[in-house]
């Protein structure tokens, strides 16, 4: 395991829900980020966001981590969710609230 591995591994099991993104919840700089903190702030869901963008390891890290190619990535109580995509499906189609239910995570209903 490297450093950068151990950071990713950490960061993804200190907090129940952890979005790496690029940028921060408050100020999203992609629109594939700023769609999931929509999501996520619409539920009311308690995150951490964690901004790739601070270094080109960490970017290419978590890529690794959950062999994924891209950014973001949403992770809940240690398990990757997925993506944008993923995320907005499962919002759209009414699983995301659900799923976070499932979790134990306090989520507003839709």
């Amino acid at each position: 395991m490297t450093a950068i591995n151990d950071y990713i591994d950490s960061e993804v099991k200190s907090q129940d829900v952890v979005l790496f993104m690029k940028g921060t919840p408050g100020f999203p700089q992609c629109g594939f980020s700023g769609q999931v903190v929509q999501i996520l702030d619409y539920l009311g869901v308690d995150y951490k966001g964690v901004n790739v963008l601070t270094s080109a390891e960490l970017r290419q890290g978590i890529k690794d981590y959950s062999s994924w190619p891209t950014i973001p990535q949403l992770y809940v109580k240690g398990e990757f969710v997925g993506g944008c995509d993923i995320i907005r499906e499962m919002f759209q189609a009414g699983e995301l609230q659900s799923f976070f239910e499932d979790k134990g995570i306090a989520a507003k209903a839709a």
